[in-house]
């Protein structure tokens, strides 16, 4: 059966571009510089990629872009950050709209974990001070004669049998306790919410802690690799005066995840006092002179290597939400996968608050339009909840129409919104704007 959806009722000069839309392509908003071979996982013939001024976009992809909600056209079903960190993005207001949002966990790991083995280096061997210095002597004329003489100046440690404490042990720190162990580091580790899969990435001889405070004490250098996330039970300022309280003297604190991470003032009470290092890709207003901290412009992720993949991995994830209805990577949705759709059926999504009979109102009303559901799946996370059915269409008329149940459901009490995912793209998709169809 051919299948029919409405398009374009429901205040579209408010909420969309109607006359310049195009249906039977996905429109691709982007903000910021985002890497061209990312970008190319969007086929031509499917997909209008577009920036600032795309008006009728069903996905967004952005860097580091602050986004708001006014950024955001109506027409949107998903957000995608080329990056782990989506502090950039209004998160809990997008669940309240129903919107996912993505990340790419990992994409970046292999950058950000070079850097953390570089920081080991500059804390070690007091590389900066050098180089410094031998300017200075260049432009006085005298690198070559006091070359020999001055390099006492800047004496170090090696690695090789120091301790490493990695606090976090996802896809950045599992990463550097191998690297570490290879350069021949004695290792210990800390992460209440390790997974199987990230602890069978890790060295054998890893020794896993049960609180931050066990893990640094005793160790030469510590690597912050947890997310930053704000509020009660929160970890701003975790690494404080408590845990900082249990540094060794002369320990290196290595900061390649947040800044807020750290309680500065902690943080230089104990460089005033101790022989200590501390080494951050992030600003900080009271240690960046300090002279022993080494601050960096947050290079971490600023490769071509992790552009590229963190790109491709939000294209690819935005491709498979949009014809699939797939999640994955999501910081706000559920992860949620329906097998392939069988031949002949058409798939509906929807998104809806996580209340108690949801799911029978929505296959009540299509029971009542005569409809079969051959396969579905709900899975919910906090306040959202997330349905994937794929109804079967053989048995009815030339023409099946789903523009009567896509409202009916739509306009359930609790639901943000559907889709009917059948073949051609940019359509099918509407929501609940305050009581207020829109298709």
């Amino acid at each position: 059966a051919g299948i029919e959806v409405e398009h374009g009722r429901g205040e579209w000069k408010t909420y969309g571009d109607v006359e310049n839309y195009q249906p039977g392509k996905f429109q691709i908003k982007t903000f910021n510089k985002i890497s061209p071979i990312g970008l190319g996982r969007f086929p031509t013939e499917s997909y209008d990629v577009l920036a600032e001024q795309a008006q009728n976009a069903h996905a967004i992809l952005l860097r580091s872009y602050k986004l708001q909600e006014e950024d955001i056209p109506k027409t949107t079903r998903a957000i995608a950050r080329c990056g782990a960190g989506t502090n950039n993005i209004p998160v809990a207001r997008m669940t309240e709209l129903g919107i996912p949002v993505f990340n790419t966990p990992g994409a970046n790991a292999n950058a950000v974990k070079e850097l953390v083995l570089c920081g080991m280096f500059l804390g070690s061997r007091r590389i900066v001070d050098g180089i410094n210095h031998m300017t200075e002597l260049g432009k006085q004329g005298l690198a070559k004669e006091r070359v020999e003489k001055d390099k006492a100046l800047f004496g170090g440690q090696e690695l090789a049998g120091k301790t490493l404490a990695v606090i976090g042990l996802g896809h950045i720190g599992s990463q550097t306790a191998r690297d570490a162990k290879a350069l021949g580091m004695n290792l210990v580790g800390y992460d209440p919410g390790l997974s199987v899969a990230s602890a069978l990435k890790l060295p054998r001889k890893l020794e896993l802690k049960d609180s931050i405070t066990a893990a640094v004490a005793g160790a030469d250098y510590i690597s912050l690799n947890i997310p930053y996330i704000k509020g009660e039970n929160g970890t701003h300022g975790i690494i404080g005066k408590e845990v900082i309280g249990h540094f060794k003297p002369g320990a290196i604190l290595l900061n390649f995840a947040r800044g807020e991470l750290v309680d500065s003032g902690a943080m230089k009470e104990f460089l005033d006092t101790n022989d200590g290092k501390y080494i951050s890709d992030f600003p900080d207003d009271l240690l960046w002179d300090h002279k022993s901290s080494v601050i960096l412009p947050h290079l971490g992720a600023s490769t071509e290597e992790a552009e590229d993949a963190a790109a491709s991995m939000a294209a690819e994830t935005i491709r498979d939400f949009l014809e699939t209805g797939r999640i994955r990577n999501s910081v706000n949705f559920p992860d949620t996968a329906l097998p392939d759709r069988p031949e002949g059926a058409v798939r509906f999504t929807v998104v809806n608050k996580n209340l108690p009979g949801m799911l029978a109102h929505i296959t009540e009303t299509f029971a009542n339009a005569g409809l079969n559901i051959l396969q579905q799946i709900n899975h919910s996370k906090g306040d959202i909840a997330y349905n994937v059915m794929d109804v079967e269409t053989a048995g009815h008329e030339e023409v099946l129409s789903f523009k009567t149940v896509q409202e009916q459901i739509t306009m359930l009490d609790g639901v943000s919104s559907s889709r009917i995912i059948y073949g051609t793209p940019g359509t099918g998709f509407a929501r609940n704007l305050d009581g207020t169809y829109f298709v």
